[in-house]
């Protein structure tokens, strides 16, 4: 797919037959850094959530130039360091990840929410702060984090409204938008 400056994407991946993606705190927190390493200049980071078997990004692409290349090797990358240090081999991705449009404001909000709700939905936690791996506790102060550029959705939405959407489980979700 090719993908467009000055545009929003939902970036996703899952793992092939929902092999573990993460078996670690520092396995999760070494695919940020490979993540930062390879993709920080083509992408402004608004939120992210790493879950056990897949990733969401949702991001601003801000350079194009040799940005397919740089998925290619961030995925790669951390899939070579993984297979190494759990003795495995072979594809760890699907062979494909998958980007939405996001193409309004409205959409961008919900899909953060979505994202962030993700770990709560899966029931690894009770409430979307609990979860580490994700941009939320960036959100909310619980963190200091600098990957998410929380200044673009803070511009359009309160933190504190943001916490009473986040918190409120999404009831219905539009096939057309989630995975």
């Amino acid at each position: 797919m090719i993908l467009f400056e000055n545009t929003y994407y939902h970036f996703y991946n899952r793992t092939i037959n929902e092999e573990p993606l993460f078996r670690s705190r520092e396995n999760y927190q070494y695919f940020l850094k490979k993540y930062r390493f390879y993709l920080e200049k083509h992408f402004a980071t608004i939120a992210y959530c790493l879950m056990p078997t897949h990733f969401h990004f949702l991001v601003f692409v801000k350079e194009t130039e040799k940005l397919s290349f740089s998925i290619k090797n961030f995925l790669v990358s951390y899939s070579k360091s993984y297979n190494n240090r759990y003795k495995r081999h072979g594809n760890l991705f699907e062979q494909h990840s998958k980007y939405k449009n996001v193409d309004d404001d409205k959409y961008l909000i919900s899909l953060m929410i979505y994202i962030h709700q993700n770990p709560v939905r899966s029931k690894l936690v009770a409430k979307p702060e609990e979860w580490e791996f994700s941009s939320y506790q960036d959100y909310i102060d619980l963190r200091k984090g600098t990957l998410p550029s929380k200044s673009i959705i803070l511009n359009q939405i309160k933190k504190e409204e943001l916490q009473i959407l986040t918190n409120n489980p999404i009831k219905t979700i539009d096939n057309k938008y989630w995975v």
